[in-house]
C-alpha cells in the first residue's frame, strides 16, 4: 500500500510538470504560426490530455471490462466539466469566445446525445450495448468535428504577432509538447494504475472505479492543463482542453473502444449521462446569465457543487 501512494505521489508530479510544459508549447506553437490559442486547445492540447483515456479504454475494451470502459469516459466527462470548469472558473472568471458558445459548446453537447442515443437504442444490435458499427458512426462524428477544427485553422489566422515577442525554436516547442505530452501520459497511468490496486485493495467495484478513481486519475492531465493556462491568464487554452477533451473522449476514444470489441451497456449509467446532458445545458445557460460569454466565480461555483453532490450521492447508492 505504501509502496502504491508513492507511485501516486509520483504520478502526480508528472502529470503537473508535463502540464506545465504542454501549455508552454502549445502557446508558442499558436503564436509561431499565427493559429489561434483555442483551437491548439481543442486539438493538440485536447488529445494530448485525452492519451490517459484513450490508454485505459482500449486495454479495458480488449480486457472486456465494459463498466471500466463506460465509466472511465463519462465519469472523466463529468469531472471535465463540473471540477475543472469549476475550478479554474474559482481561480479566474473565464472568457469565452463567441465561437465556442455558439459551436464547439453545443458540439459537445450533441457528442452527449448521441451517446445517449447509441447506447440504449444500438444500430443493428439487440440489446444495450455499443457495437462495432455504432463505433463507426461515433469516429464519422469525429471526423466531422476535424473538419470544423480544420475550417476554424483556415479562419483563426492572424498577421498581428507582438514586435517583443521572442519565438521559440520549432525544436523548443515541439521539444515542450512532446515531453509534455509523454509525462502527461506516463503520470495518468501512474496514477490510475495506483488508485485502481488501492481501490481494490479496499474493496471498490469496478462501476464505481470507473466513474470516480480512474474517470479522476485520467482526468488529471486535463486539471493540470486548464489550471496551469488560467494561471498563465490563457482561457482559449484552458476552455478549448476541456470541451476537445470531451469531445475526443466521446467520439474518439469510445469510437475506438467499441471497434476493439462491442461494449455492453449498463443502464445505470444512464443517470451519469444525463448529468452530463444537465451540465452541458447550466455551461450553456451561463453564457448569457450575468456577464455574455463569461463563466463567473458564481457559476463555477454551482458547477463544483453540483459535482460535490453528486459524488456524495453516488457513494451513498
Amino acid at each position: 500500500m505504501i509502496l502504491q501512494i508513492l507511485i501516486l505521489i509520483a504520478g502526480f508530479i508528472a502529470l503537473i510538470k508535463g502540464a506545465a510544459w504542454l501549455v508552454d508549447g502549445s502557446t508558442a506553437l499558436a503564436k509561431k504560426y499565427r493559429v489561434s490559442d483555442l483551437v491548439i486547445g481543442l486539438t493538440i492540447v485536447a488529445f494530448g490530455t485525452s492519451m490517459p483515456e484513450l490508454v485505459v479504454n482500449a486495454f479495458a475494451a480488449y480486457e472486456n471490462r465494459p463498466e471500466i470502459v463506460f465509466g472511465n469516459i463519462i465519469g472523466s466527462n463529468n469531472l471535465n466539466l463540473f471540477i475543472i470548469l469549476g475550478v479554474s472558473g474559482l481561480i479566474a472568471p473565464l472568457v469565452v469566445k463567441k465561437s465556442t458558445v455558439k459551436f464547439e459548446i453545443p458540439f459537445s453537447l450533441i457528442a452527449v446525445l448521441v451517446l445517449l442515443i447509441l447506447s440504449n437504442y444500438s444500430i443493428f444490435s439487440s440489446g444495450k450495448i455499443l457495437s462495432r458499427f455504432d463505433g463507426v458512426i461515433l469516429l464519422l462524428c469525429f471526423a466531422g468535428f476535424l473538419y470544423y477544427i480544420f475550417r476554424q485553422m483556415q479562419q483563426s489566422k492572424t498577421d498581428y504577432f507582438p514586435v517583443d515577442a521572442k519565438p521559440l525554436s520549432n525544436w523548443k516547442i515541439w521539444s515542450f509538447i512532446v515531453l509534455g505530452l509523454t509525462l502527461l501520459v506516463v503520470g495518468g497511468k501512474l496514477v490510475v494504475n495506483s488508485a485502481v490496486e488501492i481501490a481494490t485493495f479496499l474493496g471498490v467495484s469496478q462501476a464505481v472505479i470507473g466513474l470516480t478513481i480512474v474517470a479522476a486519475g485520467t482526468s488529471l492531465p486535463e486539471l493540470a492543463t486548464s489550471i496551469v493556462a488560467t494561471l498563465k491568464k490563457n482561457n482559449d487554452i484552458a476552455i478549448g482542453n476541456v470541451i476537445g477533451s470531451n469531445i475526443f473522449n466521446i467520439f474518439l476514444i469510445l469510437g475506438i473502444s467499441s471497434v476493439i470489441r462491442p461494449i455492453p451497456f449498463n443502464v445505470k449509467f444512464n443517470f451519469d449521462i444525463f448529468l452530463l446532458i444537465f451540465g452541458t445545458l447550466l455551461l450553456i445557460i451561463a453564457m448569457f446569465v450575468g456577464k455574455k460569454s463569461q463563466l463567473s466565480r458564481w457559476q463555477a461555483g454551482i458547477l463544483f457543487t453540483i459535482y460535490l453532490g453528486y459524488m456524495i450521492s453516488l457513494f451513498i447508492q
